[in-house]
């Protein structure tokens, strides 16, 4: 069972908030850190000192980590071109020494594209399936041939598909709830289905029309690694628990209830009735960022369950 680390620095965090929540993350055995790609605050927090950039973020701590694995969840396509996100995350990738993933979504947070002058386009998932199509094929490309697309939306000619990243296949991520065009979209192109913050039931259902898109593509199931983004919130005794759950805004129950919470048993507890619905890895999305002692007991008493399971 692998437990990531998830952040949404968003929220308000600087770049060396980050790179010590990643060294943490690397020194407590947790397998990897990803973050959110967002420019704007979400709720009633101040979002300073402002957001950071994914990408960059990940490129600096792709220098000062050794082992574990960076990542998004999910790059907005709305940000970048996909010729352009296809060098960024190669050259990153090669900067890591081959440990960076790509979880790739349609963009849908109008807001913070009018703050900063993005164009928000209305069809949103038909240029996300253009951009999953060329961001794969720039990478497959041999060396020595050229790569072209004609789509709708983009249009590629004579591209080198240059550079390669250092891993044959940077592991695509895809996400989310639709139940149509999503599990075919994760059909054709994940390498892993991630469910974010949803219900047991929900991940079933949405695993099951995941698999189910999957077999009609002619793949097995079994190929694609699900997994779930949930908000962690973890204390030895409930004073502990009460005051996380305070410093991140949120009430107990409603943790309980809609995340990963309480005390370590908890927590184990509920994450193995997510991987009962399928899951196989679980995003633990910290909100406190400054809070690295939180980090440190998820590991030893969270996670050393899980091993020993």
């Amino acid at each position: 069972m692998d437990l990531r680390i998830f952040t949404e620095p968003q929220q308000g965090a600087t770049y060396d908030t980050l790179l010590a929540v990643a060294k943490a993350t690397e020194d407590l055995g947790f397998d990897a850190f990803f973050r959110s790609d967002h420019y704007l605050k979400m709720g009633d927090v101040s979002g300073l000192p402002g957001p950071t950039d994914a990408w960059i973020t990940l490129a600096g701590l792709a220098r000062e980590t050794k082992r574990i694995r960076l990542g998004t969840l999910m790059t907005a396509g709305t940000f970048r071109l996909p010729g352009v996100l296809a060098i960024q995350v190669a050259q990153v990738d090669q900067m890591s020494g081959g440990r960076i993933e790509l979880g790739l979504g349609a963009g849908w947070f109008e807001e913070e594209h009018t703050a900063y002058g993005i164009p928000f386009p209305k069809e949103k998932i038909g240029r996300l399936e253009e951009q999953l199509e060329i961001v794969t094929g720039l990478w497959a490309t041999e060396l020595g041939k050229t790569y072209e697309f004609h789509g709708t939306y983009y249009d590629l000619t004579d591209s080198p598909a240059l550079p390669k990243p250092a891993q044959a296949k940077i592991p695509v991520l895809i996400g989310g709830t639709g139940a149509t065009r999503t599990p075919r979209l994760a059909a054709r192109f994940a390498d892993e289905f991630n469910m974010p913050f949803g219900s047991i039931e929900d991940c079933e259902r949405q695993f099951g029309r995941v698999r189910a898109a999957a077999q009609e593509a002619g793949r097995a199931a079994d190929s694609i690694t699900f997994s779930n983004a949930l908000v962690v919130c973890v204390g030895k005794d409930d004073q502990e628990l009460a005051r996380r759950a305070a410093a991140i805004g949120r009430e107990v129950d409603e943790l309980k209830a809609n995340g990963l919470a309480g005390s370590p048993a908890e927590v184990v507890d509920k994450i193995g009735r997510y991987a009962e619905a399928g899951s196989r890895r679980f995003y633990l999305q910290v909100l406190d960022l400054h809070d690295l002692d939180h980090l440190e007991l998820i590991s030893a008493q969270v996670q050393a369950q899980l091993n020993q399971c």
